[in-house]
């Protein structure tokens, strides 16, 4: 399974191409598809992006979870499955960014590629400085609730 670290900042060109870090690019070598799976993330102004093989789980997690005709599944389906773009690379480790993601990211000439273990996001550089600003200090705040093994918890830690 991929795992994407650390934050890098590369240049995104009028044609909407970006090369993805190669320490991303070399987390996905074994895919089955060569490049990414992005979408225009639901809750936050950046793209969701993870290797093809993670959105064939969370297809199988949605179709698992929800009666197949249930608005529930519905929602989930066309709010990530229906929005997910798959982005090969060119021979230069670039993909092309759709004009709808770029606006949903108000990305201009500069983007921003953040780690998030099995996935990363790609943000607007000073977005993504503040969300990062507001994130330190909540994880600060509830530093007491990571637990290394321990079961998951739902939203704000409750047991």
């Amino acid at each position: 399974m991929p795992l994407f670290t650390n934050t890098f900042v590369n240049r995104l060109d009028k044609k909407g191409r970006v090369s993805v870090p190669a320490e991303y690019r070399a987390e996905l070598v074994d895919q089955a598809f060569h490049g990414i799976a992005a979408y225009s993330s639901f809750v936050l102004p950046a793209i969701e992006c993870c290797g093809i093989d993670r959105i064939e789980r969370l297809s199988q997690s949605i179709d698992e979870q929800f009666d197949p005709f249930s608005e529930r599944r519905g929602a989930f389906a066309i709010s990530i499955l229906a929005k997910t773009a798959r982005l090969p690379f060119d021979t230069e480790g670039r993909i092309v960014l759709s004009e709808t993601m770029i606006a949903h990211a108000k990305l201009s000439d500069r983007v921003a590629f953040v780690g998030l273990g099995v996935t990363f996001q790609i943000w607007e550089p000073e977005a993504f400085r503040e969300y990062d600003a507001a994130a330190l200090e909540r994880a600060q705040r509830e530093r007491d609730q990571l637990r290394l093994g321990a079961p998951r918890t739902g939203e704000g830690g409750a047991r």
